[in-house]
This record gives C-alpha cells, structure tokens and sequence, in this order.
C-alpha cells in the first residue's frame, strides 16, 4: 500500500523513488515548457491588438463582482480572461517539467533548479499583470509584462537546451574572439527586443478602446531606431557566420547562427510591410510571435558555442550500442575434432 503520509510530505521524492523517466520524456517535457511560454507571449498579444486589455477592468478578479468574465463584458472580457486561464496552461507545462526534471535519474540539481526558476517566473508574471491591469494598462508596465514573458522564455529554453546534454565540464567549441563576438550580438539583440517594446508603448496599439496614455517619444523615430539595431543584429549575424566558416567551426554554432540568420530576415520583412502599411493587426501579432523567436535562436547560438557531452542515461545507451560483442566462454573453448572410430578387429 503506498505510503500516503510520505506522498503528501514530499509528493516529488515520493513520484522520483517510483518512476524514472526515459531522455525523450525529459526533452519532450522541456520543450512542452518552451513551448507555452512562446503561446503566453502571443495570447498577451491578442489581447493588446483586440483592444481587450480592461476587458477584466481590476485584478485578480475579472470585475468587483465576479472572478470570471460574464457574458455582460462580451467579447473582450472573453478574450482577457481566457489570457489570464492560459498563465493556469503554462503553470500546467511548467509543472510537468519539474516533476520529469526531477525524477530523472541520476538526479540533475543544475537542471532542477532552472525548471522551479520557470515556476517562479510565471507567478511573478502574473503579478505583472496584474498591476498592468490596475494601472489601466500603463504603457511602461506593458512593455515590463513582455520583458518578463522573454524571462520565461529565457529560462525555458535554457532547461530544453541543458536537458539534452550532459552535465560534464564544459568544453568550448570556439575561440575567445567568436566568443566576444557573439556576446555583443546578444547584447544587440536584447537591445533590437527592448526597443521594440518603445515602438509598441509609442505605436497606435494601446490594448483598450479607452483613452490610454502612451510613451511621450515620437514613434515613427523610435521605429527608425528599432530599424537600426535590427541592421546591426543582422550583420553582426552575417559576420558570425563567416567567421565560423573561415576557423571552420563544428555543424552546431554554424547551424544555429543560419537559422538566426533566417528568423531575422523573416522578422525584417514582417517589420518593414507593418510599417509601411499603417501596422495592421495580423502583421503586429506576426511580428510579436517574431521577436519570441528571434530571442531562441539567439540563445541556441549563444549555447552552441560549448558542449557538455551526452546525458549520462543517453550516453549508457550509446556505449551499449557501440560496444563489440564478447564471446561467451564457451564460445572461446576450442572445438576438438570428433575422435575417429577405432577399427573393428577381425575375427
């Protein structure tokens, strides 16, 4: 019978003494993670672009008297509160992946500890939030609220790209100056995120049909700023790529600074048609759902640039699959030749 006070004292010790988990359940759970971490930041951004951002006007509950959107608040108390169940969704994804992560054998601590960060991030984004809501969508808190979506982001992958490794020492892929060079690429592009979020508090799209203040900085200046850093991130991209080349770097860091390179001029056209076209709604989405994964290629890149080997379970099974197969001993013993019948004597 299993031992309900021990489930109830430590229900994750309780679930890692009793299940291990395969590598592939542990990849597909990080990634699950990841995954509705990017649809957290797109729902946010449905809401912002349908002008539902007070569809719930306070927080945590959707009216002063109601905890969930009624049909008196229509479709914009629909779309604000189904945003607010989707953080339950992520919560859900987060939860898994903590417990996976946590009854993974051998036990992970390094791979345990970003997996509960991913917890902590989606409580204190949803006080966010909530404040957002409660500074009537205050265009500073907004572009905060997303800042800390990209923390999430952050974290998640950083625990889907560290579950499909080992946790040896690890061992660098390049030199120092590809290194240098990558961190200045990641620092312009965390500035490329960080001016969009300007663009968006200055743009036309408030999130709420109410009069809600913006950034007191000229958007289409902002917008050309915007335009800058992206150039830059571009050739610093292209420099990367040439670079890995020309030291004829390994297939990962030159792999991933490519898909970079793809996701940003996927990025720049969506940019460029938004602006030329009165940034309509579809585009903004399309260039939000951009920026999330501009940010993941650019931390593949970042993390391709060292290797820690396999993972212990996965690497057992390569080593078994690999080795040469040993004679049994019997096998071994030499096979002596049948004796021959003796003569029969004559008579």
């Amino acid at each position: 019978m299993p031992n309900l006070l021990e489930a109830v004292r430590n229900p994750l010790a309780y679930i890692a003494a009793r299940w291990t988990p395969t590598q592939r359940t542990l990849q597909q759970a990080t990634f699950l993670a990841m995954l509705m971490s990017v649809v957290i930041v797109v729902s946010g951004g449905a809401v912002r672009l349908t002008g539902s951002g007070l569809g719930c006007d306070t927080w945590p509950k959707c009216s002063d008297n109601s905890l969930v959107a009624t049909s008196e608040m229509g479709f914009h108390g629909a779309i604000e509160f189904g945003n607010r169940m989707m953080t339950w969704v992520v919560s859900a994804a987060v939860g898994w992946a903590i417990i996976v992560v946590r009854a993974a054998k051998p036990r992970r601590r390094g791979l345990s500890r970003l997996a509960w960060s991913q917890f902590w991030l989606v409580m204190s984004n949803g006080v966010v939030g909530g404040i957002t809501v409660l500074t009537d969508l205050n265009p500073y808190t907004v572009a905060g609220h997303f800042l800390a979506a990209l923390g999430l982001l952050t974290v998640t992958t950083l625990t889907w790209l560290r579950a499909r490794e080992g946790d040896t020492p690890p061992r660098p892929l390049a030199g120092k100056a590809v290194k240098q060079l990558v961190w200045a690429l990641t620092v312009f592009t965390a500035l490329l995120i960080t001016a969009g979020t300007v663009v968006t508090g200055s743009g036309p799209h408030a999130g709420d049909s109410s009069d809600v203040p913006r950034m007191p900085v000229d958007w289409k200046t902002v917008a050309q700023v915007h335009a800058d850093l992206a150039w830059i991130v571009v050739g610093l991209t292209l420099a990367l790529w040439f670079v890995l080349r020309a030291v004829d770097a390994p297939v990962g860091p030159k792999r991933c600074t490519r898909d970079l390179f793809l996701v940003l001029m996927s990025q720049g056209v969506i940019g460029y048609v938004q602006y030329f076209t009165d940034v309509p709604e579809a585009l903004v989405a399309a260039h939000l759902l951009g920026s999330s994964l501009v940010w993941l290629a650019m931390l593949r890149v970042l993390l391709s640039l060292r290797e820690r080997g396999l993972p212990q379970n996965e690497r057992a099974v390569v080593q078994a699959a690999t080795a040469p197969s040993v004679p049994s001993p019997a096998s071994e013993a030499p096979q002596r030749p049948a004796p021959s019948p003796s003569p029969t004597p004559s008579p």
